[in-house]
C-alpha cells in the first residue's frame, strides 16, 4: 500500500504532469491507495470540491490512528525540530501515519525529506 500527500492529491485533481501523479494513478487504480485522515481533512475543506469528488475520496480506506499515536508524532516533530528543520504539525501527523502503517509517501513537498532522514520513511518526491 501507499499513500499521498496533498500536494500531489492537488497535482492530479489539476491534471498536472509528475511522476507522482502517475504513481497516484496507478496506485488507484490497482487498489493499493490508502487516504491519510490528515491529507482527507485538508481535501474535503475545499469549498468547490464536488459532491461526487468528496464520496469517491471518502470511499478510499483511511488509515487509523495506532495508540499513543499523538505522542510519537510529537517526539518526531521534536527530532525534526531539534535539528534546525521545519516541521509543520500537519507534516508530522502525515509522516507519524505513514510510519505506523508502513506506508510510502507520494508528495511534490520537499520539507518530507527532513522527516525521511529523522525515521524510516519512505519518500516519493516528483521533483
Amino acid at each position: 500500500m501507499i499513500t499521498a500527500d496533498t500536494s500531489t492529491w492537488v497535482a492530479f485533481l489539476n491534471g498536472d504532469p509528475g511522476d507522482d501523479v502517475l504513481l497516484l494513478r496507478k496506485a488507484l487504480q490497482s487498489h493499493q491507495l490508502a487516504m491519510l485522515p490528515v491529507v482527507l481533512t485538508e481535501l474535503l475543506s475545499d469549498p468547490n470540491l464536488p459532491t461526487a469528488l468528496a464520496t469517491s475520496f471518502v470511499d478510499l480506506p483511511l488509515v487509523e490512528l495506532e495508540p499513543g499515536f499523538w505522542q510519537r508524532a510529537g517526539a518526531l516533530r521534536a527530532k525534526v525540530l531539534s535539528k534546525g528543520r521545519r516541521a509543520r504539525l500537519g507534516d508530522s501527523l502525515i509522516t507519524q501515519l505513514c510510519l505506523d502503517a508502513n506506508l510510502s509517501l507520494i508528495t511534490r513537498h520537499r520539507d518530507f525529506r527532513y522527516f525521511a532522514k529523522a525515521s524510516s520513511l519512505t519518500v516519493l518526491f516528483s521533483r
